[in-house]
């Protein structure tokens, strides 16, 4: 069984015993969050959502906080002398998807 939820403006497939990567969450290490827009529910029995499947919740523990590599923004203007140097970390929460709540 898998599903599709919403979190951080994103949506993902999950499944359960899977570790993914979300948008930085204010939950600690260990905590237990649930997502409850949940737009697509697959598997045995199909259940679609319009827009999200009522009832339908995953429940997921935190295992790790942090932040990604190091991304580069770049801006520059031939002839101009203008360049801009600006770094970038996003930061992550990752989560191990427990039960899905159907």
């Amino acid at each position: 069984m898998y599903a599709i939820i919403e979190t951080g403006g994103k949506q993902l497939k999950v499944e359960e015993g899977q570790s993914v990567f979300v948008e930085k969450l204010a939950a600690e290490t260990g905590d237990t969050v649930t997502f409850d827009k949940v737009l697509f529910i697959g598997g045995d029995a199909v259940k679609v959502g319009s827009p999200t499947v009522e009832g339908a919740s995953v429940t997921a523990k935190v295992t790790d906080q942090g932040r990604g590599k190091k991304i580069v923004v770049f801006k520059f203007k031939r002839r101009k002398n203008y360049r801009r140097k600006q770094g970038h970390r996003q930061p992550f929460t990752k989560v191990t998807i427990e039960k899905i709540n159907a």
